[in-house]
């Protein structure tokens, strides 16, 4: 008889295909630890169905247009901080894309976020990101700085997208057919995933910045306006990464 400890690595290493296996091998052992994980794996097969529904319901938009060859997801990140620059994400995933927990970013938790960047990055048929600096969002405002990063990146895709699905906005100058979405990041599979890109990829930069310029707490709060960082700007004075026109409140 397998003691519980190795029935439990037995769980942790057995796959979504193989959990209906365990649970009918031990399904009749009536120790208590090992009733426990049965109903674990029980939970695992429930919590993956449920998951398999929510992806097939965020699909909704990439099966509506599906007649698209390429459709590229677009969203951007970090245009409310204070200090680093705001980044798109453009991705184009396969069709019948079967990454699990595709998300808006905030949503996940940063480990999670890193594990889907690995994830979807191997598995797109393209992905880029593209920036614009503060200087530029001083210049140009933090909107027509944001659409300039999002075309920066739709436009180092290869193949070309013939089909973009953005959150919320319509990018002037592009002719590629644009279906913007409310809550986009939430409500198709794309855009989360372009969400995803570009949010791991800002914040890697700002836990850089971090290192840059110390005490500004930038590998925590991201450059956004949190009290320390506030604090930090009215006593150490702006880094070169702030942003002038959001800062000139505490300076």
């Amino acid at each position: 008889m397998n003691s519980i400890s190795d029935i439990k690595i037995e769980l942790n290493e057995c796959k979504f295909e193989s959990l209906n296996d365990f649970i009918s091998k031990y399904s009749g052992d009536e120790r208590a630890g090992v009733k426990a994980l049965v109903k674990k794996a029980n939970k695992q097969i429930t919590d993956y169905k449920k998951e398999l529904e929510r992806i097939d319901k965020l699909s909704f938009y990439e099966k509506k247009f599906r007649d698209y060859e390429y459709i590229c997801g677009v969203d951007e990140v970090g245009r409310g901080p204070l200090a680093g620059p705001v980044v798109a994400g453009a991705v184009i995933l396969p069709k019948d894309c079967d990454i699990l927990y595709i998300n808006d970013s905030k949503k996940l938790s940063a480990k999670k976020r890193e594990e889907l960047y690995d994830e979807i990055t191997s598995k797109a048929v393209a992905w880029a990101t593209a920036l614009c600096t503060p200087e530029e969002i001083d210049a140009i405002n933090i909107l027509q700085a944001t659409y300039n990063a999002m075309k920066m990146a739709i436009h180092q895709l290869n193949p070309q997208p013939n089909l973009l699905l953005n959150d919320a906005v319509k990018i002037p100058d592009l002719d590629i057919k644009q279906v913007p979405i409310i809550r986009g990041d939430s409500s198709s599979i794309s855009i989360g995933a372009a969400s995803i890109v570009a949010k791991v990829t800002r914040d890697r930069m700002m836990v850089e910045y971090d290192k840059i310029y110390p005490g500004y707490d930038f590998a925590s709060n991201k450059g956004y306006g949190s009290a320390k960082h506030i604090e930090a700007i009215k006593n150490l004075g702006p880094t070169p990464i702030h942003r002038k026109t959001f800062i000139k409140n505490f300076i």
